[in-house]
């Protein structure tokens, strides 16, 4: 069967108009924001107007020149469809820093780096996968009005584009499953309706509604409209992006910390499961082996980091330390790791050994399966671990036969051989994509801490790692080829590996 380019085109059309007019409401909060005086001129307002306007000519010239699609949609269209929307969504999403920074006439001398469309692209793709690496050193020279676009890639990347476009778009029929089970992180989501545009529409009114209550917390916290909804953007999302060059720590409020902690535990949850507590299935939510696992974790690297924190804290000090500091830092840290936020309350950059080794070890176990979050997932966690433990009892118990289970289910032979295939698979990316930055950046004496987070940060969605790349770092001084070696990483991380690399297998191109 030959692709059918021209469904693929019909559909990204339709996203990329999507896009425009959410960057056109943009455009009309940074009209009103200057003319509350809260800009000095218009160039945000003209940015915004003028990639709104090209972003909707990209959307219906793709739109006009494909076709609409039949009852079903294919595997293939499927899978090229995702890809596109998250690579050519970035590059829309992309023209309003750039164009932004071409109307400065003080460009060159503001301290920003939307001067290249590289970097441009990079922090655009940061937000849409929701890993938060930012090439910004100074975040207060950007407007308000592209901050919280910024914060807003985040939003949309976080529950997924492409799934919105299913719980909106009944255009995609029965087609849509196969997007939404592409797109959606981690194994296929348990617990939701059968039709596929009503368990999306589930998921969206879930993450919507949590987002207002978020929002309204962190008013009564303390921060501004503006600084609760960004920061509400990337906690839901689990992002990072920030208002602030120093994160979540320019807040020097516990309230405000306390909130962001709860709600990032909540984001790193398997959003089906807020569907069946509203259905009332209390005792399915609360024997989830994934979520006492994914709280458990917590709580233990919360223990060790802590104490890690204290000790390290109390030889630099001489003296005894606040306990409950180093508590609050310690659980923020490891809720924002675990979950792929990337937020920072404290330089983590400049605990000991065991603090810095356990966060980074975090990184790769990521949220729930179904969440926002990035990383492995808990879930394929406990499969791979109890695989192995089954293999290593096979070694002395020849006769025994045991059934792989998580809770109640079994494991079949297919998810196990998916469920190592993946982890093997990030694991090689790991080590191409750190072997890729030693070699790039080998002019700039770049060190191995560096590379190797910078990799693992980035393809697990996470943002800060260590180092030149720690929670006081920026990714703007790697160059374009790492950047783009990077953006790659985030992509693949986010549609979880095979979806990208399915494009590059002769295979997929051929008349089937």
């Amino acid at each position: 069967m030959i692709l059918d380019f021209r469904v693929v085109s019909h559909l990204l059309g339709l996203l990329m108009l999507v896009l425009s007019a959410l960057i056109l409401a943009v455009g009309g909060f940074a009209g009103i924001d200057y003319l509350l005086g809260n800009q000095p001129d218009t160039a945000d307002f003209k940015a915004l107007l003028l990639a709104s306007f090209s972003g909707a000519v990209l959307g219906l010239t793709l739109l006009f020149a494909g076709r609409r699609p039949g009852e079903f949609l294919g595997q293939r269209e499927a899978l090229l469809l995702v890809a596109l929307s998250w690579l050519v969504g970035a590059a829309v999403s992309a023209w309003p820093y750039r164009l932004w920074a071409g109307m400065r006439p003080d460009a060159a001398a503001m301290t920003h780096s939307f001067d290249s469309y590289v970097n441009c692209y990079f922090e655009s793709i940061s937000g849409l996968t929701t890993t938060g690496a930012t090439i910004l050193p100074v975040i207060a020279t950007v407007p308000r009005s592209l901050l919280l676009w910024r914060g807003l890639t985040h939003w949309l990347g976080g529950l997924g584009i492409v799934v919105l476009f299913v719980a909106v778009l009944p255009i995609l029929g029965v087609g849509g499953r196969r997007v939404y089970r592409i797109e959606s992180p981690g194994p296929t989501p348990e617990g939701v309706r059968p039709r596929i545009q009503d368990a999306a529409r589930a998921l969206w009114m879930i993450y919507v509604g949590l987002t207002v209550v978020e929002v309204l917390a962190l008013k009564v916290a303390g921060m501004t409209w503006f600084d609760s909804v960004c920061h509400t953007f990337a906690t839901m999302a689990t992002g990072g992006f920030s208002t602030r060059d120093s994160s979540v720590a320019g807040f020097d409020s516990t309230p405000v910390h306390l909130v962001i902690i709860v709600f990032m535990v909540l984001a790193g949850v398997n959003f089906s499961l807020y569907h069946l507590l509203l259905q009332k299935k209390w005792r399915a939510v609360s024997k989830d082996p994934e979520l006492r696992a994914y709280l458990l974790i917590i709580a233990v690297a919360t223990v060790i980091v802590t104490v890690s924190l204290a000790n390290s804290r109390a030889a630099m000090a001489d003296g005894p330390v606040d306990a409950g500091l180093a508590i609050r830092d310690g659980l923020f840290q490891v809720v924002s790791i675990q979950t792929t936020t990337g937020f920072c309350t404290a330089d983590f950059d400049t605990w000991g050994f065991v603090a810095k080794a356990t966060l980074v070890a975090l990184m790769f176990v990521g949220a729930s399966a179904g969440s926002t979050g990035g990383g492995i997932k808990v879930t394929r966690i406990l499969i791979a671990v109890k695989v192995v433990l089954a293999e290593i009892e096979h070694v002395y118990r020849r006769k025994v036969v045991r059934t792989v289970k998580i809770g109640k289910s079994a494991i079949d032979a297919e998810l196990k051989l998916n469920t190592l295939v993946f982890v093997m698979s990030i694991a090689a990316l790991f080590m191409v994509g750190t072997t890729a930055l030693m070699v790039l950046e080998a002019d700039q004496n770049i060190d191995i801490t560096t590379a190797a987070t910078a990799s693992a940060a980035t393809l697990n969605n996470v943002g800060p790692g260590l180092a030149r790349v720690g929670a006081t770092r920026n990714y703007e001084w790697f160059s374009k080829p790492s950047k783009i070696v990077m953006s790659m990483l985030m992509v693949l991380g986010r549609l979880e590996v095979f979806t990208i690399i399915a494009l590059f297998t002769p295979r997929f191109w051929r008349t089937q």
